[in-house]
């Protein structure tokens, strides 16, 4: 599902880093080698259908990366 956050992401909290992160070896392969976490926050989204609503997001962050496959996990 495509979405555009809208304003800043807050409440972010740290779910995962390292080894605790279950698909740690696909992100090294498809992106490179970092220090990674698994992160979740609150933001704004438009939808396609340009739909406004708050929702909780997960992704992934890696060191010099940056911020990758975020994904919509619960509407509020």
């Amino acid at each position: 599902m495509y979405f555009k956050t809208i304003g800043a992401i807050r409440e972010i909290e740290i779910i995962a880093t390292g080894h605790g992160i279950k698909n740690l070896t696909r992100l090294n392969k498809m992106y490179g080698k970092a220090n990674w976490r698994k992160i979740k926050g609150v933001c704004r989204v438009e939808l396609e259908d340009g739909t406004v609503l708050d929702v909780e997001i997960h992704w992934y962050e890696g060191h010099g990366i940056g911020k990758k496959e975020m994904k919509i996990k619960r509407y509020l």
